[in-house]
């Protein structure tokens, strides 16, 4: 397997000239039918080629997730996610808004072959993107298909924005794994259907729900179509410690995400001082792990504002819980 090094500041382009080699590597064992470790704006993906059924099935067996539960494909551009999905006037206007960048959207199949039933989960539509990260866009440039990246954790985990943390939980199954440091969002990506009637919000994520509604209008809820969405179990990003949310304090034995004015402590992890929601979004699952790791008999989650970034955080926050949500 190969494994390579982080992106160390570098400019865009002379970071990417300086890691071509990796990157046609990477493209090489996804043609091969191989899993890539492959960083993203959001969080650490577990790649395959999109249109391979048996690389896919390598994806849900490496990660133990359930079949039902689909799969995003992600593009280098613009023009390829059109040939693959259906974009309408609303859904291009999307597109040219907040692409390459952390959207996902839910768009009625066009090309079945390059995002096969097993990634689609059996569903009429595909849920595509094009991804923020450098290194992520020029595997996705010089493989020339769809990839689909879950995130690189074993199902319900905390997703991992480190390469330290995807390649611990699944780098043992890639053919290739990239690091591109630490990811600047650390947040999944917001997910929106773009069917018949209103576009509607699928899963809150780092584009925010106002974000959107000033570009297509209002959003209406998910309804019957939050199952074309991934991450829409019920349990989901869960650590091994139970999760207690809107905690006031912990209580003894407990791990403490705080948020905000905190005084520091051993098994306190803050996740903003300053109460500041990208801040806390970017640490979330990070934080999530490194309390976990530290074996407490349960994590309790100071109350995060519902606002902005707010409605995600708590999004996942309740998954990790165990909440439907």
């Amino acid at each position: 397997m190969g494994v390579y090094g982080s992106d160390r500041g570098e400019g865009a382009g002379e970071f990417l000239a300086d890691r071509q080699a990796e990157i046609e590597a990477a493209a090489r064992a996804l043609a091969a039918g191989g899993l890539v470790l492959l960083p993203t704006e959001t969080v650490y993906g577990l790649g395959a080629d999109a249109s391979n059924p048996t690389a896919v099935a390598a994806i849900f067996e490496a990660k133990g997730r359930p079949r039902f539960n689909p799969l995003i494909a992600h593009v280098a551009d613009v023009e390829t996610a059109a040939r693959i999905a259906v974009l309408d006037d609303r859904a291009m206007t999307l597109a040219k808004a907040f692409w390459p960048g952390p959207l996902t959207i839910v768009a009625p199949i066009r090309e079945a072959a390059a995002v096969c039933d097993l990634a689609r989960a059996g569903l009429d539509t595909v849920a595509i993107r094009v991804p923020g990260h450098p290194l992520s866009r020029a595997v996705l440039a010089a493989f020339g298909g769809p990839v689909v990246a879950p995130s690189a954790n074993r199902s319900g985990r905390p997703s991992p924005t480190t390469f330290a943390d995807a390649f611990g939980e699944t780098g043992d199954k890639a053919a290739v794994a990239l690091d591109g440091g630490p990811c600047e969002v650390g947040l999944e990506s917001t997910v929106v259907a773009v069917l018949d009637g209103p576009p509607r919000l699928l899963r809150p994520g780092a584009v925010t729900r106002a974000q959107l509604e000033a570009v297509v209008g209002p959003l209406a809820e998910a309804e019957n179509d939050a199952r074309r969405s991934p991450g829409r179990l019920a349990l989901h990003y869960a650590p091994d410690a139970p999760v207690r949310i809107d905690a006031a304090a912990p209580e003894a034995g407990e791990a403490f995400l705080a948020f905000g004015p905190w005084p520091d402590g051993e098994r306190v992890f803050n996740l903003s001082p300053t109460g500041d929601l990208a801040e806390a979004a970017a640490n979330l699952f990070s934080f999530l792990r490194a309390a976990d790791r530290t074996k407490p008999v349960g994590i309790a989650v100071a109350t995060i504002p519902g606002e902005g970034l707010g409605e995600a955080i708590n999004d996942r926050l309740r998954r990790a819980a165990g909440y439907v949500g």
